[in-house]
């Protein structure tokens, strides 16, 4: 797969079920010039074809980079190579990722025992962008210096499948993600094996599902209907 505008981001020999239909830079110009009637939490998962972004692009187009072998190269280094996807996140400017970071609340809603990860970094609103990966613990303002605080930035959330997502509710993370971010819930977001042996005995079942009805594809509470 080689997105208009996203460099070779090829797929670690994998094909999609469903072809991306949108070209990368498209997609996330669509998006882009929403943003104000956007809220954030609807971003969340932009790769999940069965997630709530669903009328907003074609999930595809996202799901493809997360699974491209740059990222999982990127993240390798870092993790290992068993690689679970359980989020992804765009961010219209690179600025609103900085406030949630400078905010202390990334890995604050990660549900994974032990606590560990990669944060891949895109910014794919450049001609030919290139991901960066950083070690959860070590997130942090010098590591989003290089950014354009106004270009848009892709963030992919990826752990070692030789930590365990929790999916109880009651779990820490999943209770300060339902009073912090309150369109999401991760419990029943489906992961994704990118690469290696899923050595934690994940439930990797959970999420897949179909497409949200029409009816449940409004805006949602807190948004501006475009006009």
């Amino acid at each position: 797969m080689t997105p208009a505008g996203s460099g070779q981001l090829d797929l670690a020999g994998r094909v999609s079920l469903v072809p991306a239909r949108l070209p990368l830079d498209g997609a996330v110009a669509r998006i882009v010039a929403r943003k104000g009637a956007i809220r954030q939490e609807r971003l969340s998962g932009l790769h999940n074809p069965w997630g709530h972004g669903i009328d907003l692009t074609d999930p595809w187009t996202f799901l493809d980079i997360c699974e491209s072998k740059a990222v999982i190269d990127a993240a390798s280094s870092l993790i290992g190579s068993d690689i679970i996807l359980w989020d992804s996140e765009l961010f219209p400017e690179a600025a609103l990722y900085r406030d949630f970071v400078d905010a202390g609340r990334e890995g604050r809603y990660w549900p994974v025992e032990p606590l560990a990860g990669a944060v891949v970094l895109l910014p794919v609103g450049r001609a030919d962008p290139k991901p960066s990966a950083t070690q959860l613990a070590e997130i942090g303002a010098e590591k989003l210096a290089g950014l354009d605080p106004l270009e848009p930035l892709y963030v992919i959330r990826l752990m070692p499948a030789t930590s365990r997502f929790v999916r109880d509710p009651l779990h820490a993370a999943h209770r300060a993600c339902m009073e912090e971010q309150v369109l999401i819930n991760y419990a029943h977001r489906p992961l994704w094996l990118l690469s290696g042996i899923d050595r934690a005995n994940n439930d990797l079942v959970t999420g897949f599902a179909p497409a949200v009805p029409v009816w449940a594809a409004g805006a949602m509470p807190g948004e501006r209907e475009e006009k």
